[in-house]
């Protein structure tokens, strides 16, 4: 009873995941993988410089890693690196995704997880998240609770006390996480700085095996192993974010990778483990269900042995793990278009009125877009399947921040479907260029127009022209599918 998922080819005449490449000529596509490669750069410089309005100082002793060259660089001068890593990042990824042109698959793995790798030995950047990963594992280290005790409670401690915007908020991560957060802990001590390392490490670890995955995962196509390695190991913006930002979404995206590699039972612990990481990931294990869904046998091996590892993992952590779950499904980022929908709301109705409006209305799009997406979807796939529930998530949700759509890279990487990577290129750039940086603290008071303009009123708006254009494209896409003649649809 096991079962083992693999890219499935067929000509290019009906394939309808690829697109026409020939209009790309070889030096656009030449001048774009330098693009991508202009933007790593940039990213590690940042966190190579040291202490600035992107990266959040580690205390520690100096001669513990992560390493810089602590020069504090102008929080302008950052900040520009950030916004032309971002945008390089992004045309380059465009353009070289539909470049027929391009190095050798395995150039771009290796080079993708040596930027991993270095950017684990460098302080982190982007945000200060990885400083409450450090004060929830030191928590758990102090025999204190993550999830009823806030880093906050604790103010004179050195690695709890490091902690910038949510210092009065428990953990919102899964009991696998706070796991891994406290081992770090448990070898960092007092050290904020080598307590960060050793997640860092993990992280780096979790994106290689990712990469690695993913190009075993498209063995035998020397073109679907350059997209899967341009989708993930060298994605400059999965590289900006979860190698270099350093957020636990990547440990949950190794794992939700690893489900479709696996066999039997093992599927099942790995997507157990995944949502032991983050609850969100979930979504991934609709994709194999339906791939299964005609053998209820193994199906029922895979279900019940995620079910099984998510009742032991959550129940060990007890039952008020999902309490700031509950809190945080509620809540509503600045960047989405629901912001725009939460202040109409709130004029119209007065503050708090828009909470259950919103969460419905959520879940409505969420329902359109999977159902949309699924009738324009060029096969049934399990990673297809996947990647069209992470997607339509992604794109419904109120709460989102730009690290989250690594888990819709990898599984596109899998499902081999452009028009769709397209879409979500489109969407990490404007979500990325709406937190620079994703912190408050020492960001200049005349870049405050960045969150105020960009974040609060651009990226919204922007991200909601987007969302309507990807529901009219697969109202489109799935129109035109089901006009095309079962001879011409492509043979599983």
């Amino acid at each position: 009873m096991c079962w083992n998922l693999r890219v499935t080819r067929v000509p290019l005449a009906v394939d309808e995941r690829r697109v026409p490449v020939s209009g790309v000529p070889r030096g656009l596509g030449a001048a774009a993988f330098a693009a991508v490669g202009l933007s790593v750069t940039l990213t590690i410089l940042i966190g190579l410089l040291g202490p600035s309005a992107m990266v959040p100082r580690l205390p520690g002793p100096s001669w513990q890693p992560p390493y810089s060259l602590d020069l504090r660089p102008d929080g302008h001068l950052v900040i520009a690196m950030a916004a032309a890593a971002i945008v390089l990042g992004g045309l380059g990824l465009a353009v070289a995704l539909r470049s027929r042109w391009g190095p050798d698959p395995r150039l771009l793995l290796v080079a993708g997880c040596v930027a991993a790798a270095l950017a684990a030995l460098l302080p982190p950047s982007g945000s200060a998240d990885h400083l409450n990963y450090a004060a929830y594992g030191r928590l758990v280290t102090l025999g204190r609770d993550p999830y009823a005790v806030t880093p906050a409670m604790l103010p004179g401690d050195p690695v709890t006390g490091a902690v910038e915007e949510w210092a009065g908020v428990t953990s919102v991560y899964g009991p696998v996480a706070t796991a891994v957060q406290a081992l770090a802990s448990f070898a960092g001590g007092d050290s904020v700085r080598l307590t960060v390392f050793v997640m860092a490490a993990f992280n780096a670890a979790a994106f290689i095996a990712t990469a690695l995955l993913l190009h075993r995962f498209t063995r035998g196509d020397a073109d679907l192993q350059r997209r899967a390695a341009l989708l993930w190991a060298a994605n400059p913006l999965m590289i900006y974010h979860l190698a270099a930002g350093m957020h636990v979404d990547t440990l949950a995206v190794a794992c939700m990778v690893a489900v479709f590699m696996a066999r039997g039972a093992g599927s099942g612990l790995l997507l157990g483990v995944g949502i032991g990481v983050k609850l969100n990931a979930g979504l991934v294990a609709l994709g194999p269900a339906w791939e299964l869904r005609r053998s209820p046998g193994r199906l029922a091996v895979v279900a019940g042995t995620a079910t099984a590892t998510v009742l032991v993992v959550y129940g060990l952590a007890g039952p008020h793990v999902l309490d700031r779950v509950g809190v945080a499904s509620r809540m509503v980022s600045y960047g989405t278009p629901w912001h725009l929908i939460k202040i109409g709301l709130q004029e119209a109705f007065g503050p708090g009125a828009y909470s259950a409006w919103i969460q419905a209305g959520s879940l409505l799009l969420l329902a359109v877009l999977a159902w949309l997406m699924l009738r324009a979807a060029p096969r049934d796939t399990a990673p297809v399947i996947a990647a069209v529930m992470v997607v339509a998530w992604l794109f419904a949700a109120p709460y989102a921040l730009p690290w989250y759509d690594g888990l819709a890279f990898a599984l596109l990487a899998m499902a081999s479907w452009p028009a769709l990577e397209s879409f979500m290129v489109a969407r990490v750039v404007i979500l990325s260029l709406g937190y620079l940086p994703a912190r408050e603290a020492l960001r200049p008071e005349d870049l405050l127009w960045l969150k105020t303009v960009v974040r609060e009123r651009a990226v919204p708006w922007s991200l909601l022209a987007l969302t309507l254009v990807l529901a009219w494209w697969a109202a489109r896409a799935g129109a035109r599918a089901r006009r095309r003649p079962a001879s011409a649809a492509p043979r599983p």
